[in-house]
């Protein structure tokens, strides 16, 4: 009879802080390879400075390609901590954790999105493109969207993760603390510094290598 009812459609090691962990550090890894391309790639005149849609289309292509992949892990990392925090999840600070992190992922592709766009057409009209109107217009979202959208949804999301921490104390008090000062200086000042669009994936990363460092410490003591 057991063997009549429904299985799962999740395995239980799906939902274990090992998987978010590993999600965290593929998010980490892929996002922050992207965003240095894009670094190197877009100059900070991009306006100005046309060159580099012919010189460095590769990178910005390469970059493209690997932001999906990177949502994807990002998704799975959001996912996995609501089930570790499970009947802990206070309702409204959890819809404010996962709205922000669905608009920072929302912004980011649109980001992406942009400067594949202004990348295919120079490619397209490599005469005319970058001495029109709709170029300094899709530049100037370039810059809107990876320097104020994304950044601001994700110091919204670390506020909301630091504070289910607090409530919760699944996470060390340093690191919350921490999470609140970063994200504060991430809404402030973020958007007129270009290197603050790699915070979101170091913190991404650190909280990967701590829920690992957690559930390794679980086992052992089940172990023993």
């Amino acid at each position: 009879m057991a063997d009549d009812l429904p299985q799962p459609l999740t395995p239980i090691r799906l939902r274990t802080p090992e998987a978010a962990g590993v999600a965290g550090i593929i998010f980490s890894v892929l996002l922050a390879t992207s965003i240095v391309l894009i670094q190197i790639s877009v100059p900070d005149e991009a306006i100005d400075d046309r060159e580099w849609l012919g010189e460095r289309t590769g990178l910005l292509g390469l970059a493209v390609t690997l932001v999906p992949f990177a949502g994807i892990a990002f998704l799975w990392f959001i996912g996995v901590i609501r089930d570790q925090i499970g009947e802990h999840e206070d309702r409204f600070f959890s819809t404010v954790f996962l709205g922000s992190g669905l608009l920072f992922l929302a912004g980011l592709f649109m980001w992406l999105t942009l400067i594949a766009a202004i990348v295919a057409s120079a490619e397209a009209e490599p005469d005319t493109w970058t001495s029109s109107g709709a170029f300094v217009f899709g530049v100037s979202m370039i810059e809107v969207m990876g320097g104020v959208v994304t950044l601001r949804m994700a110091a919204v999301f670390m506020f909301s993760s630091g504070t289910i921490w607090l409530r919760t104390e699944m996470m060390p008090r340093w690191l919350i603390w921490v999470t609140y000062l970063v994200g504060l200086a991430l809404l402030i000042v973020g958007p007129a510094v270009r290197e603050s669009r790699l915070v979101l994936p170091l913190w991404v990363l650190i909280v990967s290598i701590l829920i690992l460092r957690s559930r390794n410490e679980l086992t052992i003591e089940d172990e023993s």
